[in-house]
This record gives structure tokens, C-alpha cells and sequence, in this order.
């Protein structure tokens, strides 16, 4: 079925997955039309992003030259003892970019008047040839079809399949970002240039340097970007966690200003404990510690007539896969293949969710194998297979690979190859 001239597509969320939706289709022709909750621009909170090839190509296809700079490129990856030493390492390039770096570049190439900010979507309604998305404000706003890229606790999700709901994973994500300028030489030699790994019992860290004001990847303008898994019970501890200074509880969602001091402390003193002296300093340097809740969702289902779910909305992976803008990335596309050949309608959200539930589900399971062992799962670890196997792009994997578990060779370091072909970024 050729695509209608006047042919209507409604993007619910204006974060990375949207707009990557939004500007595909709107390429293709679609006259397209963003509902964003959010007020002014977006704020990132600089947190780090690994690029995969299919990133990549997405960014192309939303008409972003394919030489544009991403971010910083590494070509090693480390693990640091508690005593600071190397104890891991092994050679494989990637480009890290940053969430407020891609969020810039997709603005830029989607037209203004497509992006409506204040739009919370209240509820959907559809009828045989027509979506109708209800806003809080009193606007309405009809469409051909529908896209939900409204995030992890998303309202359309919630109507239209309320028994998918996402899953603590019991334990958080403490993240942050360090200037480069601040740092000890130490560590600026042992890991800023790395994507470096803390490994204590039940924890990880993951750090990684990627631009920093102003998007600049000049040498001593850079940041460190660090992600530190840690558990926390749902008996109080999580909801304590939650509760800022004023004692407001925030169970969706804390903003970093909001983090309880007495938490930063705390996870500062617990870096010194346990962590590597070059990551205890990047916690202490570090002006704003916040914290995510980790989960996980998955749906079976994510097309419904005129409306189909994408990224976060329709399945949420742990981010030890460094899959969740790539995921949101290759639903962008499928969605545009299937709009290409049925339009804006039914059929084309159906040949989306016929291309993406297996893919989908599968990077879901391996995201929780590979946090399985901060849950008290009798998993066993290998420092060396956490650091290869970590936020690798797995565009070449089989969906059988990502279905099940390999054990994993330990290669002669020159051998290890995981890496990105050159001109790719």
C-alpha cells in the first residue's frame, strides 16, 4: 500500500527514540507532529551514551551527516583492582557520545513547528481510520497513526496493555560526571582514556570519557562519565534511597538535586572502601552524584491498531547491554521501513512489531544475565568476561547468541576483537 500525501503521524515523547522516529518519517514524507510533557529543553544531565554501528546508521537516515563528531573514542577497556592496579584489559574501540549531544543534533534536523512542548498525553482513542491523543492541557491532536515513545513509565503502555509492568531489578545505578581538568594525573594516565571497570562483590562500575561543556573533546575538557551498580533492597532501603532532604518520597524518579546529602556521603565513603583510588576520586570529585532504580519490562505485544510502542515504552534492558538509545534507534527504522511499505496504518504498526518483539525480548534476557550476579544469584563471574562482554555492540550477533548464554574463552589479548571498522563513526 503506497503512502498517503496527507498521511499523519503522532510521536508521543520527544527524548532520543522519538525524535529519531519523527525525523526518519518525516523524510519520508509524514507530516509529523511531537508531543513532549517536558517544558524547555530537555536536560540530559550529561549522562554518557556507547554508539553502536546501528546508531550510527540511524543518525544518518534522521539526515545527520555521517562524518559529524560523536564523542570521544577509546580503543581499550581495563579493570582496576582495589588497589588501583591493571588487573584486566583488552583492546576494543568505541566512540561514547553523550545523551544532551545526540538530543542537540536530532533537534536541529527536525523543523520547529513539528514539536509541541507541555503535550502530557492523558489518553488514546481510536476508531477505524483515525488516532486521537487527549493532553492534559485540553489539546487534542488526531493522527494516522500513532508512535508511544513516552519512556519507561509510559501512559499509552499503561492503557492499552496495564499488565506489562516494569520489574525492580534490586539494585541502583549511581551515575556522574567529572571534569577531566580536575583529575590526578594517576588517573588520568590509568583510566580516563579507557572504559575502565570496578568489580567488588554484588557491584559494578563502568567509567568512560566523553565530551564535555560545550560538546568539546579537547584534551582537558573532557568529562568522566561513571555508572556504579549497587544493591538496594524493596524493604525501605530503595524507598530511603528515594527520599529527599525535605523527606518527599520520589518513587518514579529522583532529580539530581533532590539526592539526599547524607546518600552522596554515603556512596563517596563506600568508594574509598571498596573501589579503586582513582574511582574514589572521580566520586569525590564529582559535584552531583544522582541515582536511577534499575528495571526491567517487556511486553508482547506493541502494536495495537493505530498505535504501536517503542524504546523504553515497550521494553526497558538493564543498561549493562548499552543498548537503550540503539534499541529505540533500530524500532525508529523498522517503523520507517514498515511506514514505507503499507503507510500510516495498521499494517505497517504490525510488520513493526512482527520485525521487533524477538530482537527486542532478546536483549531484555541478556541484559538480566549479565546483572544476574548483583541479585544474590548463584552466578558465577569472571572479571575478564564482564569487561568483554559490557555495552558491546551486537549488531553482528545472532538472535540464538543473544537468546543464550556462551561461555566465554578467555583469548590471547591480542586476538580480542570487538571492534568498530574504521570510518564507521
Amino acid at each position: 500500500m503506497g503512502m498517503s500525501r496527507s498521511s499523519h503521524v503522532l510521536v508521543a515523547g520527544g527524548s532520543l527514540g522519538g525524535l529519531m522516529a519523527a525525523n526518519m518519517l518525516h523524510r519520508a514524507g509524514h507530516k509529523v507532529t511531537v508531543l513532549e510533557k517536558a517544558m524547555g529543553s530537555l536536560d540530559g544531565r550529561g549522562a554518557g551514551i556507547v554508539t553502536h554501528r546501528l546508531l550510527v546508521k540511524a543518525l544518518e537516515r534522521c539526515g545527520i551527516p555521517p562524518d559529524t563528531p560523536l564523542g570521544v573514542a577509546i580503543n581499550k577497556r581495563v579493570v582496576l583492582s582495589q588497589s588501583g592496579d591493571i588487573a584486566e584489559h583488552a583492546p576494543i574501540n568505541q566512540v561514547l557520545t553523550s545523551w544532551s549531544r545526540l538530543y542537540a543534533l536530532l533537534v536541529a534536523v527536525l523543523p520547529a513547528d513539528c514539536y509541541y512542548q507541555g503535550a502530557t498525553v492523558q489518553r488514546v482513542e481510536q476508531t477505524s481510520d483515525r488516532v486521537t491523543v487527549r493532553c492534559e492541557d485540553g489539546r487534542n491532536f488526531q493522527g494516522d497513526v500513532l508512535v508511544a515513545s513516552d519512556g519507561i513509565r509510559s501512559v499509552v503502555r499503561q492503557q492499552l496493555a496495564p499488565k506489562v509492568q516494569v520489574q525492580y531489578a534490586g539494585y541502583v545505578a549511581w551515575r556522574g560526571v567529572c571534569d577531566e581538568a580536575v583529575l590526578s594525573k594517576r588517573t588520568l594516565d590509568t583510566v580516563f582514556e579507557t572504559f575502565g571497570f570496578g568489580l567488588p562483590e554484588r557491584e559494578q562500575l563502568i567509567g568512560y570519557p566523553v565530551a564535555g561543556s560545550g560538546n568539546s573533546v579537547a584534551k582537558g575538557q573532557r568529562r568522566y562519565n561513571f555508572v556504579w551498580y549497587r544493591p538496594a533492597a524493596d524493604d525501605g532501603t530503595l524507598q530511603s534511597l528515594m527520599t529527599d532532604a525535605d523527606g518527599i518520597h520520589h518513587p518514579h524518579g529522583l532529580s539530581p538535586n533532590k539526592v539526599h546529602y547524607k546518600h552522596v556521603a554515603a556512596v563517596r565513603r563506600a568508594a574509598h572502601d571498596k573501589m579503586a583510588p582513582q574511582f574514589a576520586e572521580i566520586l569525590e570529585k564529582t559535584a552531583q552524584p544522582f541515582l536511577q532504580p534499575i528495571y526491567d519490562c517487556a511486553s508482547d505485544q506493541i502494536a495495537f491498531d493505530r498505535v504501536a510502542l517503542m524504546g523504553d515504552a515497550s521494553f526497558v534492558a538493564r543498561p549493562h547491554v548499552g543498548m537503550g538509545v540503539t534499541k529505540a534507534a533500530e524500532d525508529a527504522m523498522a517503523l520507517a521501513d514498515g511506514m514505507s511499505l503499507h503507510g500510516a496504518t495498521p499494517q505497517a504498526l504490525m510488520a513493526y512489531e512482527q520485525a521487533r518483539l524477538r530482537p527486542c525480548q532478546a536483549v531484555v534476557n541478556r541484559a538480566r544475565r549479565l546483572g544476574a550476579y548483583m541479585q544474590n544469584q548463584p552466578v558465577a563471574r569472571d572479571d575478564y568476561d564482564v569487561m568483554v562482554q559490557t555495552a558491546i555492540d551486537l549488531s553482528g550477533m545472532s538472535l540464538d547468541d543473544l537468546e543464550h548464554a556462551r561461555p566465554m574463552v578467555r583469548p590471547a589479548p591480542q586476538t580480542v576483537s570487538l571492534q568498530l571498522e574504521p570510518g564507521t563513526i
